[in-house]
């Protein structure tokens, strides 16, 4: 399915000790179909949960820890979170891998946009608007003739 506009994922997930997580997991856009604009904002409730995020074979953050406070269900906001951005190219899985190395549960809250760009179907790169002239007689805006070479 082509991605025409940006998609949001929200995710509120609870990890088990030594567990993993990845909330794209059968997500229909989980592999876009065009080059889009990844965005992942992130928290944890408690310190020790880690991310590496990945698409196809570019590595958009290696393995790092997730930003802690917060409470559990609530979408972080971007005034006080940092959001990850990078590109994914096209057929290319994006996967956001958290673990949970410490021995209690922390529960992750998150957003994932995805923006389409390099004009894909239906997105990113925009045509160049076209030249308007003002010509007084005859009133109003209107093109210009085109020049011939």
């Amino acid at each position: 399915m082509a991605i025409k506009t940006p998609v949001k994922f929200p995710y509120s997930q609870l990890i088990a000790a030594g567990a993993v997580f990845n909330p794209l997991t059968d997500w229909q856009y989980e592999t876009p179909d065009v080059p889009v604009m990844v965005e992942v904002i992130d928290r944890a409730t408690a310190v020790g949960l880690v991310v590496a995020i990945t698409s196809g074979g570019e590595t958009l953050q290696q393995e790092s820890p997730v930003q802690a406070g917060g409470t559990a269900g609530t979408t972080p906001a971007r005034l006080n979170s940092e959001p990850l951005t990078g590109h994914a190219t096209a057929f290319q899985k994006v996967r956001v891998g958290y673990r949970n190395p410490t021995v209690g549960g922390i529960t992750v809250d998150g957003l994932i946009t995805l923006t389409p760009s390099k004009g894909g179907p239906g997105g990113g790169a925009r045509r160049r608007p076209a030249r308007l002239r003002y010509i007084p007689l005859g009133g109003g805006f209107r093109r210009p003739p085109t020049r011939k070479r």
